[in-house]
């Protein structure tokens, strides 16, 4: 038996209750695990040699604008603060993204820490999306405040999570903590019930 065939998510024995619970529609919300980014934490100065040599590999800079992500192709780069990063992938890229990193990183100060076991992703999408996002959020996700290409550190439902919207359907990917990760799709699939059910009208 491989390791990969002894891999877990969170959330894998979800699966059917996710999509059992999703909707369509006007007032649709469907939530799915995307489980095995890979996950890795970058930390260096955001605007030396190191940095040049990183966008150079990954064929865009690093983002420095507060709250934002940048996307060179698979990979996303989300701004963590002035000089972290969290730079995800798809199952399997993590080895592969890190050496590239390191390679540019050299003997510069700096770190890249594997931190794909560490949290497992949510993704919450349809038209009701930030609607159930706002029971439990304090952000102002208002397409005005928070688009598609923003990200945020913040508490949903009291779990600390990493909140990035992807597009404007709008879609939202959440990474949680594994041992969060059960409490917080209950806290979802309490938030999204409503929408399960038509709009009574008067």
């Amino acid at each position: 038996m491989t390791a990969d065939t002894q891999r877990r998510s969170p959330l894998g024995h979800l699966a059917d209750v996710l999509a059992a619970h999703s909707t369509g529609g006007e007032r649709g919300v469907r939530l799915r695990e995307v489980p095995f980014l890979a996950q890795l934490d970058l930390q260096l100065h955001p605007h030396g040699p190191a940095a040049e040599r990183i966008a150079t590999a990954l064929g865009s800079p690093l983002p420095t604008e507060p709250n934002t992500v940048t996307e060179p192709g698979s990979l996303q780069v989300v701004w963590l603060g002035p000089q972290e990063w969290l730079v995800l992938g798809p199952d399997g890229s993590g080895s592969a993204t890190a050496e590239l990193l390191r390679a540019a990183l050299t003997d510069e100060p700096g770190s890249v820490v594997d931190v794909s076991a560490n949290r497992t992703t949510l993704e919450l999408s349809g038209p009701a999306a930030r609607q159930v996002l706002e029971k439990g959020c304090s952000l102002d996700l208002h397409p005005r405040a928070f688009g598609p290409g923003r990200c945020a550190q913040t508490l949903l439902g009291k779990v600390q999570v990493i909140l990035h919207q992807v597009d404007a359907e709008p879609t939202y990917r959440l990474l949680v903590r594994g041992s969060f990760a059960q409490y917080l799709t209950d806290w979802l699939l309490d938030a999204m019930e409503e929408y399960r059910h038509p709009r009574l009208t008067p």
